[in-house]
């Protein structure tokens, strides 16, 4: 590898999924201004996640498949020559 290109300021971070409260900790370059007292009693940078693994729809199984072959009968029921 190259020396002098890779960031030397990784540390431990704690990523937190705001939309269920999971969180997990990492080693991250991440800026953050906010801390977390963690599960081992230290306390780390905090960076804030909108989604992760744990609740995005195509990890959770909970996404939605679209009905092709309905939407193909509609389309041929509206567009068909009469």
């Amino acid at each position: 590898m190259k020396q002098g290109i890779h960031p030397a300021s990784y540390r431990f971070v704690v990523f937190k999924d705001m939309s269920n409260g999971f969180a997990f900790l990492s080693k991250s370059t991440a800026n953050t201004k906010e801390t977390i007292k963690w599960e081992d009693g230290n306390e780390y940078p905090l960076v804030k996640l909108e989604i992760s693994n744990t609740s995005h729809p195509f990890f959770t199984g909970k996404n939605v498949l679209m009905d092709t072959a309905g939407r193909i009968d509609k389309f041929k029921k509206k567009y068909a020559k009469k």
